[in-house]
């Protein structure tokens, strides 16, 4: 008699630590952990020699759409990120058509329905307009959290409008934390076709530290849950670390890479990032806030632009990165180089983002939870090429790099979507529900 639609057999499963067991999935969810017949499943899946982890989250993308379909598509970003291993994504906000209202959200929310390979939880972006409506904006189904830009276009900068924005809801926010007046300033000291090394020297360590500082002085006065993305300096982890009551932090796979001003060398425009990537030590004090616990989510700022707008002359180059499809096989290299622990990767690329954005049934293997997870072959070595990304831009800042680890195959729902390079059935990606 078959019981369950999907029997995962044999696998090392990481459940605080790695245990050898099967798992049967039924109508979408996790209906056992144990020893499981084979003959009960309607399919089964031979999971020997491979470690079965949670369906991993990468909290940052940008999928650009609607925006330029020959740099990036919903349908084609969440095809890459099937194929690295990734099960769900949460979308920001900044597209053609910016999610600053809730008619733009339920057109997306349709849209999505229809296009992701993948789950998808999405950002409304925080404005000045909208502040107001941003504590019914943030309730709306499948919103994972408020997505506010403190430098940039169309951005809340002001010490007034961030209080405002602060008090309009409850649930935690979400900041690109640098400072906007000392960025324009600063602007000022540099020149078309400079090095672009110069990136970090624009954009340095105090626009970002001071961005920070301003911030969690409201969010400690006001008592509003905050969550820093991509914190990419020594001084804010160190910082943050007496804000942990009501901050939260992301780091980027980025920062925990590549190391300036060398990166800017290789790789010229195909480095610019906002934040920049910076120097040693603040790369060396990322991965000791790692170990020591006080990170809560590692993403990949999935962030595509045509070659043509990366390889413009510093400081037109475009700053921004592709990543959803190499964020698990370069996790995978640092757990294999004894950087971090498996069970570190994954609390930080599964239980973290759940937590952090309240995911509902996202984030563990456990009964009940959604039966998402992301199967790899720890031994497997493999090249990142260009051939093998998905997004219409064609690149990736990773071209070249030997990782040691690789994603097997990717399930959703107790679907098998990808397995050994290859897609399987059609796009049933589905909006995600948050707490």
């Amino acid at each position: 008699m078959t019981e369950y639609d999907l029997i995962l057999k044999n696998g090392h499963v990481q459940i605080d630590g790695l245990h050898q067991c099967d798992i049967g999935c039924r109508d979408g969810r996790i209906a056992a952990i144990g020893n499981i017949s084979p003959s009960m499943g309607r399919t089964v899946m031979d999971c020997s020699n491979l470690v079965i982890l949670p369906g991993l989250i990468d909290p940052h993308v940008h999928l650009r759409d609607p925006g330029n379909p020959a740099v990036e598509t919903i349908h084609d970003g969440t095809r890459g990120a099937i194929l690295g291993g990734v099960t769900t994504v949460f979308d920001m906000p900044n597209t053609l058509e910016p999610v600053t209202s809730r008619a733009v959200l339920d057109r997306k929310r349709d849209f999505v329905a229809n296009q992701a390979w993948c789950d998808i939880g999405m950002y409304v972006w925080g404005v000045h307009d909208n502040i107001p409506a941003l504590s019914h904006l943030e309730l709306q189904p499948n919103v994972c959290a408020i997505k506010v830009f403190m430098a940039g276009n169309m951005m809340v900068d002001d010490d007034a409008g961030l209080e405002a924005l602060m008090r309009s809801g409850t649930r935690r926010v979400c900041y690109h934390s640098e400072d906007n007046d000392r960025l324009l300033e600063r602007r000022k000291l540099f020149t078309e076709g400079q090095p672009h090394r110069m990136h970090s020297e624009w954009l340095d360590v105090e626009c970002a530290f001071l961005g920070t500082r301003r911030l969690l002085a409201l969010a400690r006065r006001i008592g509003r849950p905050t969550h820093i993305l991509h914190v990419s300096t020594m001084q804010e982890i160190e910082y943050i670390q007496s804000y942990r009551d009501i901050c939260t932090a992301e780091v980027l796979v980025n920062h925990l890479t590549q190391i300036g001003p060398e990166v800017y060398d290789t790789h010229g425009g195909y480095a610019v990032m906002n934040p920049p990537i910076r120097g040693r030590e603040h790369y060396d004090a990322l991965w000791r806030a790692i170990n020591e616990g006080h990170v809560d989510c590692i993403g990949s700022d999935h962030a595509p632009h045509a070659r043509a707008a990366k390889e413009r002359p510093w400081p037109s180059t475009a700053a921004g990165l592709t990543g959803v499809q190499t964020l698990l096989p370069i996790m995978l290299d640092h757990v294999n180089a004894g950087r971090l622990s498996l069970a570190r990767m994954v609390q930080l690329m599964a239980h973290g983002p759940a937590r952090v954005y309240g995911a509902i049934n996202k984030g563990r293997i456990a009964l009940d939870y959604d039966a998402d997870f992301t199967i790899v072959d720890m031994k497997k070595k493999r090249t990142i090429e260009e051939s093998w990304i998905t997004s219409p831009c064609g690149w990736t800042p990773f071209h070249g790099y030997s990782c040691h680890g690789w994603p097997h195959a990717t399930v959703i729902r107790g679907r098998i979507v990808m397995r050994e390079d290859q897609v399987l059935g059609q796009a049933t990606g589905k909006p995600v529900f948050f707490h």
